[in-house]
């Protein structure tokens, strides 16, 4: 490969990992489906609002287009939408126990792509790489704010 910097490393990194995920869901819809649900899920884990506009800036797409997805999901028993008590105007999503079992089912897969990824690293490099990971994605959350 190229002399790349390590920006220009991480982005392809992410575009080649984007690109086998939908390659391997013939049509996409699979990955498109666990693609919101792990956006409910992150926007969960760090109590914000599931809304259709929080999904969409969680994914990188318009509104429109998370709409579909969060539609999508939703009939596929992946999703539930409910107004929260607060504001009955607003729809949240959360996620079904069939949404969680798929989020189980893909968290697996990602963990044994990272065994097999870094077969032969000692267990201090990949907690490493894991460590400067998640300060990139904490970093990145920060500079939305």
């Amino acid at each position: 490969m190229i002399d790349l910097g390590p920006g220009q490393v991480l982005f392809h990194f992410v575009r080649h990992w984007s690109r086998r995920s939908i390659a391997a869901d013939a049509g996409g819809e699979q990955g498109r489906l666990v693609l919101v649900c792990e956006a409910v899920h992150a926007l969960n884990s760090r109590e914000t609002s599931a809304t259709v506009n929080a999904i969409a800036h969680e994914i990188g797409i318009d509104q429109s287009g998370a709409s579909r997805l969060i539609k999508s999901a939703t009939a596929a028993g992946y999703l539930l939408m409910a107004a929260p008590a607060a504001d009955g105007r607003r729809r949240e999503a959360s996620l079904a126990p069939a949404g969680r079992s798929m989020l189980d089912h893909a968290h697996r897969w990602q963990e044994e792509v990272f065994a097999e990824l870094t077969r032969g690293w000692s267990d201090t490099k990949r907690r490493d790489l894991q460590h400067a990971m998640t300060d990139l994605i904490e970093r990145s959350y920060a500079m939305d704010a």
